[in-house]
């Protein structure tokens, strides 16, 4: 099994939903996030406390989905094709391996779990 960690811009969140869906994942978490990676963010000043703050940060949708070892390259191509615009800020996909999850309401393990 695989833990896939997904960052990608706000608009993009219904296609990798849809990707998801299509290779059968059904469960994710979806995090509102802010970063700054290659395109070094927004360069904007606000005010807080009578301090100006320069914020550098972008809005980003983190998702992490846990799936089975066999579809993670066919994810990933689509991934690619389908939200890859050239452009930087397009996000990045983590995968790590997972040793074991366990659903808790029912206590399946592995890929029963999933």
């Amino acid at each position: 099994m695989k833990k896939l960690e997904i960052t990608i811009r706000p608009e993009n969140l219904e296609e990798i939903k849809q990707i998801l869906s299509n290779h059968g994942v059904s469960g994710m978490t979806i995090f509102s996030a802010m970063g700054a990676g290659n395109q070094k963010g927004e360069k904007d000043a606000v005010q807080f406390n009578d301090k100006k703050i320069h914020i550098n940060l972008l809005p980003k949708i983190h998702v992490v989905a846990y799936v089975k070892d066999g579809c993670i390259n066919e994810i990933l191509i689509d991934i690619h094709e389908k939200l890859a615009t050239g452009q930087v800020g397009d996000g990045k996909v983590a995968v790590s391996s997972v040793e074991e999850v366990m659903r808790i309401r029912t206590g399946e393990r592995g890929e029963d779990a999933l």
